[in-house]
């Protein structure tokens, strides 16, 4: 067998360094996944949260105040009992298609008007204006009473009674009796208003003649009486037959997220004008959250104050403990670190090195060799060399610390 040629393994190893290893200070995939798991559990408990939560609400609200939809909260019996009574109904998702549509011989229902800009308002409400029919508000708020009805505020507080007696002079009303008129409460100053279903004083129904003409605005605070699921109940059925057909057409608008054509310019809807407000609400809530959580999780301010031990620990006992930390995350290099400063510090006031001049290889090593008494051994490696691989050659570089520090020490 022929060996390597001479030199070959020094030209070898100069040309390719040996591979630095790991600091104890980078994180290991498996700390960094103890860190980080409670905070993608939790995102993951939203994700699916949400996911529900989308999914349930979907499924309740499919068809909501439809009279196209057979759904517990559509509206197609109201629109075959009227249809039984010679009333058409018509369907109509644009703003632009209501206004068109109104007449002296029309009910124009809008199902959700706050969802409308206030351009579509002011628009909707002159066609209605000037057609002299009924328009039937469904659940206005404050956002849209201003314009469709004017002189009609809304209550901050809702009705918790879900069944109401009429207690009002208005024929429909009376005929119907009790019905499920519990939720949004008005207050209107019109001396012609006729105030129907009260809760607390105030009225979830509210009938408003026209000023000139013969046309009329009912405002309702609840929408129970127009669901399939609750057409049967209480005198529920009698009251929107009542409202809705007094006109032998009925238009039926539906407000949707592409009913735009009307809105232009500043009117123009964003992406955070579509979002609901609770989702606004919700973010606020959870920023609050995380800064309080942070603030929570901060580090103290001020600077550390120093504190009496309540025990003395024996020098052995801090070097076990802080072995053991060591250990615990794999600071070869840092241990390593340790034991060579403190080598290096010794053997420099042994060989009469400065301390400040301890750690230079280029003044602590020329001393040193005088010292050794093994002719060319080069202490480098030992003293400044890389950290150990292993524990079994960590412990190597400490019992070579020891026994290069005892053979100086003897000399």
């Amino acid at each position: 067998m022929t060996g390597p040629t001479p030199g070959t393994a020094p030209e070898q190893s100069a040309a390719t360094p040996p591979p630095a290893a790991p600091t104890s200070i980078s994180p290991t995939p498996r700390q960094l996944w103890t860190r980080s798991r409670g905070i993608v559990l939790a995102l993951v408990i939203l994700l699916v949260a949400a996911v529900v939560i989308a999914a349930v609400r979907s499924g309740t609200q499919h068809g909501r105040l439809d009279p196209r939809s057979a759904d517990s909260h559509g509206s197609r019996a109201v629109a075959e009992l009227l249809a039984d009574r010679g009333v058409s109904t018509r369907v109509v998702t644009s703003s632009e298609e209501a206004r068109s549509a109104t007449g002296p011989d029309t009910t124009l229902l809008v199902a959700n008007p706050d969802v409308l800009t206030d351009r579509q308002r002011s628009r909707l409400h002159a066609a209605t204006k000037a057609a002299d029919g009924r328009t039937v508000l469904v659940t206005p708020g404050a956002r849209s009473l201003g314009t469709l009805a004017p002189g009609v505020t809304a209550s901050d507080a809702t009705s918790t009674d879900s069944t109401l007696s009429p207690d009002c002079s208005l024929p429909a009303a009376r005929r119907a009796g009790p019905a499920d008129m519990g939720g949004l409460r008005y207050d209107t100053l019109a001396p012609d208003a006729e105030s129907c279903y009260l809760s607390d004083g105030l009225p979830s129904l509210l009938h408003l003649p026209a000023p000139h003409g013969k046309g009329d605005t009912v405002v309702l605070g609840a929408p129970d009486i127009l669901y399939n699921e609750r057409l049967d109940q209480q005198g529920n059925a009698s009251l929107a037959l009542q409202l809705l057909g007094s006109r032998p057409h009925l238009v039926w608008y539906l407000p949707s997220l592409s009913d735009d054509r009307a809105a232009t310019g500043s009117e123009r809807r964003g992406f955070f004008d579509l979002l609901p407000s609770g989702w606004l609400w919700a973010t606020l809530q959870l920023t609050i959250a995380a800064a309080l959580a942070a603030l929570w999780r901060a580090r103290r301010f001020g600077p550390l104050v120093a504190e009496r031990l309540p025990v003395v620990i024996r020098a052995s006992e801090a070097a076990e403990g802080r072995a053991r930390l060591y250990r615990k995350v794999n600071a070869r290099d840092r241990a390593a670190a340790a034991l060579r400063t403190a080598t290096r510090t010794r053997l420099a006031s042994l060989v009469g090195v400065p301390p400040a001049r301890a750690h230079a290889p280029e003044t602590l090593l020329p001393a040193l060799s005088a010292r050794l008494r093994t002719p060319g051994q080069d202490p480098h490696p030992l003293l400044f060399g890389p950290p150990p691989g292993n524990d079994a050659a960590l412990i190597a570089l400490a019992d070579q610390l020891d026994a290069l520090e005892r053979e100086v020490r003897h000399s």
